[in-house]
């Protein structure tokens, strides 16, 4: 063979190669050639810093041969030795400028080294020396990636895929840069064709889960991280990245125990614990939950995040000071982490020339540069402080370009969206409301608290729950979870709501009977357990025939303020009709179509409107009005609400712990020059029938 030494068994092992050669090096030490076949016999071996010595031998001999001093650091390099071997590719490149191998391996090296600007230029001289050169503009879009120029990665590994169309790792390299660039769908199919190519590898079907998560798409996320775990059991980040999934999905046990595993797995892994200490919470576990974050931070002292998550547990737990504390501390860390500034800004008001906001504002001065969801996360707070400050056009300036970047990565299909509104009215007549009347569990106990997002249905909850008889279990997911999990079993072919008039009286029964057995333990002694899931407004008919004493308070308030509150919201669910004011609109009247609907059908004592404003002119009427609604005897400290000591879960946690207060009624007007496409979906039926 042509890169065999003469008289070279062709069937020989390396081990007898370096045998060989070693008793041909002895013989004839002034070989620059056998020191250098010896060398790379070594460095084939892993014998790196005998090869080393082979090459400086090699060299002694011969000086200016560039291929040596680039074997040399070749051998450096697999070593570790990143600046040695830097060294020796310069001495290369010294020697034979237009050495292609010399500029490739020498880029590669300060890659390692993180010196990505150099890297970068070192691709460069290796391409315009060798255009079809596909490895170097791959690695040059890695490098590009780590310099956040994710534009330009994508370009440079399209370039290598372009010369090589089987090139795995260049579609990874570029699906990975996709999805930094707030691309997930076009990331999905990168990792996709990767996939195809080469289909096991964990790390494709790992970043393909994080892009299907980021489409919020979970069932698909979790099905790519199993396949990553089943590929590579140790994965710890799959195992990690699949809780996430599975928190999301309000699957919060199994969440845990996928934390638990990825911890086994890496004993040091803080953002577990980090994520761990998220899903604690959510199951009622908050003690556990900061002993998590405090275990994240015990182990990196500098992780901003666990700080992060830490302050909004405290700041739901109403303990402000701690939170401000902690979130404060995250900034220290990372003064550049746009997150903890989104955190800091929704917990407390800002002034223009606060530190803070001066240091969001120098951010936002190059706001490309950032990632994706931190060009959304910052605009969102800076809109908050600009608001507060008495500027709605800076305010929605951020409003409008954050939204819909939000909107362009979220998948939402209105048509089947609004197309449910419309079924589920179809589907819920007079007659079937009268047939089922009574078959469901008699349980009085559950009080659903719903209506759209920001329209008072915490305030409503925190008044409930200051009663002693009544627990607030918050957005529980309970009733929807339910129907999800009928829809589920493909067997017994059950759609919401078509199948509903089929559902027999015991199966009535039985579903309401599922529900309550699912109530928080600790709701156990408490006469009411408030569950405020908004969106169980889509199945309030069947809550009524599942429960047919369970009493239903429907949270309203302005149409405009409404829907302008959630407009300037970054909400932590999957709320995607938010996002765009026309879309907003649309489902906003579908909202009220579909609430008139069940104040019409059911039985007046089972559902209330609460109206915002007129709790805010008249608390204790309308709270007393709420209290008797439930079935409950009148209990003063209903009306000090804000003094209640429990964890409040939404955007409203710091609004419902301040006594009542005015300043959010009739807030639309000062932004009414920008919301003319929202304006024209709620007309006639809202906003033209009250203004």
């Amino acid at each position: 063979m042509a890169d065999q030494l003469a008289g070279q068994p062709g069937n020989e092992t390396p081990e007898a190669a370096v045998e060989r050669l070693s008793i041909a090096v002895a013989a004839n030490g002034a070989s620059a050639e056998l020191h250098a076949a010896l060398a790379n016999a070594l460095n084939g071996l892993g014998r790196l810093d005998e090869a080393v010595r082979c090459y400086d031998q090699a060299i002694d001999l011969d000086p200016n041969n560039a291929s040596l001093h680039n074997g040399c650091g070749n051998a450096l390099q697999m070593g570790g030795r990143l600046e040695e071997a830097l060294v020796r590719y310069t001495n290369a490149l010294a020697l034979n400028p237009d050495y292609v191998g010399a500029h490739y391996n020498r880029a590669n090296t300060l890659l390692r080294l993180e010196r990505r600007d150099e890297a970068v230029a070192g691709y460069d001289a290796a391409i315009t020396l060798k255009p079809d050169l596909a490895d170097a503009y791959n690695n040059r879009g890695v490098a590009l990636a780590g310099l956040e120029r994710d534009a330009e990665s994508v370009a440079s590994c399209d370039r290598a895929i372009a010369l090589r169309p089987d090139y795995v790792d260049a579609h990874v390299n570029r699906a990975i840069a996709l999805r930094k660039l707030g691309r997930p769908m076009e990331a999905v199919a990168g990792f996709d064709v990767a996939a195809s190519l080469d289909p096991g590898r964990a790390g494709v079907h790992y970043n393909r889960g994080l892009a299907l998560y980021e489409l919020s798409e979970l069932e698909e996320a979790l099905a790519s991280y199993d396949r990553a775990i089943a590929l590579q059991p140790d994965h710890a980040e799959a195992h990690n990245n699949r809780a996430l999934a599975l928190h999301e999905l309000n699957r919060f046990d199994e969440a845990l125990a996928s934390y638990d595993t990825a911890i086994a797995v890496k004993p040091d892994f803080a953002a577990a614990y980090s994520g761990r200490g998220v899903t604690l919470y959510e199951l009622g576990r908050a003690a556990d939950a900061l002993a998590s974050y405090d275990r994240a931070i015990g182990l990196q002292p500098d992780y901003a995040e666990a700080y992060d998550n830490k302050s909004v547990l405290l700041t739901e737990l109403g303990r402000f000071s701690e939170a401000n504390d902690a979130v404060e501390q995250a900034i220290a860390l990372a003064p550049t982490r746009v997150r903890s500034y989104y955190h800091l800004a929704q917990s407390k008001r800002l002034a223009l020339g606060d530190p803070h906001v001066r240091a969001m504002q120098a951010l936002e001065r190059d706001l490309p540069s950032l990632a994706f969801d931190d060009q959304i996360e910052l605009q969102f707070a800076l809109a908050k402080v600009f608001a507060e400050n008495g500027d709605p056009a800076a305010s929605f300036q951020r409003l409008l370009p954050a939204n819909a970047m939000k909107r362009s990565k979220t998948a939402y299909d209105e048509t089947a969206d609004l197309g449910l509104f419309e079924r589920i009215r179809a589907v819920f007549t007079p007659g079937l409301i009268s047939a089922h009347a009574g078959c469901g569990d008699p349980s009085d106990r559950p009080v659903f608290v719903l209506g759209m997002p920001r329209s008072g249905t915490t305030l409503a909850e925190q008044i409930l729950a200051s009663h002693p008889k009544v627990f607030a279990a918050g957005e529980t997911e309970r009733f929807p979870r339910t129907i999800t999990a009928l829809e589920a079993d493909e067997t017994a072919g059950w759609r919401f709501p078509e199948a509903v008039p089929r559902m027999s009286a015991r199966e009535l029964r039985r579903l309401g009977q599922s529900y309550l057995a699912g109530l928080d333990a600790s709701a156990s002694l408490a006469q009411r357990v408030t569950d405020k899931t908004l969106h169980n407004f889509l199945c309030a008919g069947l809550i009524h025939l599942a429960l047919p004493n369970a009493r239903i308070i429907h949270a309203r308030r302005d149409p405009l303020d409404t829907c302008l509150s959630c407009f300037s919201k970054l909400f932590e669910g999957n709320l995607p009709y938010t996002y765009d004011l026309g879309e907003l609109g649309r489902y906003y009247r579908a909202y009220e179509a579909i609430m008139a609907h069940w104040r019409a059908l059911l039985p007046e004592d089972v559902m209330i409107d609460v109206q915002y404003e007129d709790v805010i002119a008249d608390l204790e009427g309308q709270a007393r009005r709420i209290i008797a609604h439930c079935g409950l005897d009148w209990d003063p400290r209903c009306l000090e609400f804000h003094l209640t000591e429990r964890a409040v879960r939404t955007s409203s946690a710091i609004q419902v712990r301040q006594p009542i207060y005015d300043g959010s009624v009739g807030r639309w007007r000062m932004y009414e020059p920008f919301l003319k496409p929202l304006l024209d979906e709620l007309h006639p039926s809202t906003a033209a029938s009250r203004y």
